[in-house]
């Protein structure tokens, strides 16, 4: 019932936080983790609210945690978290909040405070220069100079002392504010609950209120037991055969359980101000499809089959059919697996758009009834369908067919019990945790209230961004950071008009998407209609945590195929005010900056300019520079796919993206590498932000050495062994020390302000620094 699809096209919502905002999660593809750094549209589809509402269970860090998608958007989800679709990116984060820091430099330098004094240049001897600088990344050295490791340097005496929760898999600069913000709104939620504060006059808050009262009741939770479940189950058990599953597929679609297939409406990327209704997979149970084809996959293997088994039982289901439906839905996974895309193809945002005819389109399936589900799902059939996977498409018969019926039911039934699973009671849930933990280390579950919170801002998500900006955003906070951010694009447009390589045409298309840039500070104005027409039933009434999300999970779903007929709404914000985020919409040409991210380490009114520059500043540029990365630059000032480029100057454009993708491309991580294709639109915008702060901050003679520690120490994170290994395979950042380490190694600043000289650990040959923007 909760959608994830593979591929996002919605809003390409280039997310400042590496996201390394993962959630646990027991989504289609089962629990495992929703990397996400945002909610960049809250996509109305089944799947997000599942999304949305998985975080809470393991580690519902909130925002930052799940990746919360915004109606009228598709999410291209790998199940177990949320990335590597082209619509989103995201930046990641690590911990620590700028306080005082000491760090012993036996006899190269010392740390006071939050500023590197570097007292001997000399190299080390051992020093060895690499990208990345030298030394392993994820063990803390302190004593480290900058001139061999800078993330090191900054971050290796907080990186001994954090500690990862045991209900969570990663800590961060990123969750440190999330926690915080998570913690003033979960007091507030509990305050309106227990009536020791009056609910505010905000639109629809008194629902989200009543939602978390529903889901903080855990004793009636572990009473009802799978009684909430069991006639949506019963309904999913007694499909007989393919024709009756032709004949109730959409309903079922609609109300209860994700068919493999399905649609969601968008903007069109060629039409931005037009929707469209796009069609994709929905993906795989494992959290990355290309899983099936590692040698650790039959650990994940097993866990699925037996957390499946045991939720089914539990659920009153016989153990040897359990068994027999948790073996069918495996094959099944499997073979949706060799149809489904990698993360790196993912990353490419216009490889997926393929406009067909309708009639083409339904041409493509034999045995089952595409038009019957059109027709029951959307409700109305448009000209022609946008197309994110044509082999998939060419390939949907060997996956839907009478033949493959069996393993098709067993796949829904085993779906919806690991969907359903974090609504129920606490044995349910804990039935996850072996599974999660493979999959991003995670030991715990999230306490009552972290996942009551999670719930009720996962349904009524802007609702609570309103309600936090209101009260802990300030206006001479959002008057300073809308300053510096005029002040950003300013220098951004000196810097194209000044640029070396591109032609005067192509200088002023680029200026003129400059210019048409929407600013959003803070947190939207009024909160939208959609939320108006949620409703939630109070525990009094009947109303049981499965059964709410249930409707709301309906709801959101109609109302973004209602969008079919209506012209996009472009003032609508792709995140909500307590995001710990910022993020660049492609379709929209707009940037967000919500309240929540705008507080120490990345801004606070009493740092230094140089400090605020390293942090939010740094953030600005890259939002601005994602309008000009390899997808971004695609589109014109509209949002509309459009080449604005004269071929000569596109040409040169890639090459540069070519060499940015090799910078980066197979740089040792953990017991992995990098993958520079599948990363490199956010390594393009790290390095477009990186060099604006720079010369925004020599415009006004702010210190340098400042500006790049405090770029390393937004950087800062500590995650489980298993949550490393995930991001390199899906995410479409760069492991965040290596956003910090390589993106400084570019700058010919950094050698000046350290001294850094051939042999030191940070020293990059000229020939090798990438510079695009």
């Amino acid at each position: 019932m909760k959608r994830k699809f593979k591929l996002i096209i919605a809003i390409i919502v280039a997310i400042i936080t590496l996201s390394p905002l993962n959630t646990a999660t027991d989504n289609n593809n089962n629990q495992s983790v929703v990397l996400a750094a945002t909610k960049a549209k809250k996509q109305t589809h089944k799947s997000t609210t599942k999304l949305r509402r998985n975080s809470r269970i393991y580690n519902a860090k909130g925002k930052a945690t799940k990746h919360k998608l915004k109606k009228h958007t598709k999410v291209a989800i790998d199940q177990a978290r949320y990335i590597g679709s082209k619509l989103y990116y995201r930046l990641a984060g690590s911990k620590y909040s700028g306080k005082n820091l000491w760090i012993k430099q036996s006899n190269t330098g010392k740390v006071t405070g939050s500023k590197v004094k570097v007292v001997n240049q000399q190299p080390k001897k051992t020093s060895k220069a690499t990208i990345g600088g030298s030394g392993n990344l994820l063990q803390p050295k302190v004593g480290t100079r900058p001139q061999d490791n800078l993330y090191l340097a900054v971050n290796s005496t907080w990186m001994q002392q954090a500690k990862i929760p045991a209900d969570e898999f990663r800590t961060s600069s990123f969750d440190d504010i999330n926690s915080k913000v998570n913690q003033q709104l979960s007091q507030d939620m509990a305050d309106f609950a227990n009536g020791k504060k009056a609910v505010p006059n905000i639109p629809d808050l008194n629902k989200a209120v009543e939602l978390y009262k529903i889901a903080r009741d855990t004793d009636k939770r572990n009473h009802d037991g799978a009684k909430p479940i069991k006639a949506d189950l019963a309904q999913l058990e007694n499909i007989k055969d393919f024709d009756d599953l032709n004949a109730k597929a959409a309903d079922l679609d609609n109300t209860i359980i994700d068919f493999p297939i399905g649609f969601y409406v968008s903007p069109d990327m060629k039409h931005a101000q037009t929707n469209a209704l796009y069609f994709s997979e929905i993906g795989t149970m494992l959290p990355d499809a290309s899983n099936y084809s590692k040698s650790e996959f039959k650990k994940l293997k097993s866990l699925l089959k037996q957390k499946a088994i045991k939720l089914l039982t539990m659920a009153g289901v016989d153990k040897t059919q359990a068994t027999t439906y948790a073996a069918d839905a495996l094959k099944f996974d499997q073979l949706i697996a060799k149809n489904t895309g990698s993360a790196e193809e993912s990353a490419d945002l216009t490889s997926n758009y393929h406009p067909m005819k309708l009639q083409d389109f339904k041409a493509k399936f034999t045995d089952f009834d595409i038009q019957k589900f059109l027709q029951g799902t959307v409700g109305q059939e448009p000209e022609q369908i946008l197309i994110t996977d044509p082999s998939f498409l060419d390939n949907v018969n060997k996956v839907i067919n009478r033949k493959n019926f069996d393993g098709l039911k067993s796949w829904l039934i085993v779906n919806f019990i690991n969907d359903a699973a974090e609504d129920l009671s606490q044995e349910f849930q804990e039935a996850c945790l072996p599974y999660a933990q493979a999959i991003n280390g995670t030991t715990k579950l999230a306490s009552a209230d972290k996942q009551a919170f999670a719930t009720a801002d996962s349904a009524f998500d802007e609702v609570i961004g309103i309600y936090y900006g209101k009260t802990y955003f300030g206006s001479a906070a959002k008057k300073d950071v809308t300053t510096m951010i005029n002040q950003f694009l300013q220098t951004y447009e000196k810097r194209l008009q000044n640029n070396n390589w591109l032609s005067e045409a192509t200088k002023q298309q680029a200026i003129a998407k400059l210019k048409a840039m929407v600013v959003k500070v803070g947190y939207p104005d009024k909160v939208s209609e959609s939320y108006h027409h949620l409703k939630v039933t109070p525990a009094s009434q009947g109303g049981t945590l499965y059964s709410n999300n249930r409707a709301i999970a309906i709801e959101e779903n109609k109302e973004n195929y209602a969008q079919l007929s209506k012209p996009v709404d472009r003032t609508e914000w792709s995140m909500t005010g307590d995001t710990v985020n910022a993020g660049y919409n492609v379709y929209s040409n707009d940037i967000t900056f919500p309240a929540a991210i705008l507080q120490a380490p990345f801004y606070d009114k009493n740092q230094s300019k140089a400090a605020n520059l390293g942090g939010i500043g740094s953030v600005i540029g890259h939002e601005i520079s994602h309008a000009f990365d390899n997808n971004g630059a695609q589109f014109d000032k509209y949002g509309n796919l459009d080449n604005w480029w004269t071929k000569q100057d596109y040409a040169e454009f890639q090459k540069r993206i070519q060499a940015e993708i090799k910078l980066f491309n197979g740089i040792k991580y953990g017991s992995g590498k990098v993958n520079g294709k599948q990363t490199v639109s956010e390594n393009i915008a790290d390095q477009g932000g990186l060099s604006t702060a720079i010369e925004v901050a020599k415009s006004e003679n702010a210190d340098l050495r400042e500006l790049f520690e405090s770029y390393a120490r937004i950087w800062r994170i500590k995650t489980t062994p298993q949550e490393a290994k995930f991001l390199l395979a899906q995410d479409v950042h760069a492991p965040s020390p290596l956003r910090a380490n390589v993106q400084v190694q570019c700058q010919d600043d950094f050698y000046k302000v350290f001294n850094v000289k051939p042999g030191d650990g940070m020293w990059l040959a000229p020939s090798k620094r990438v510079k695009i923007w």
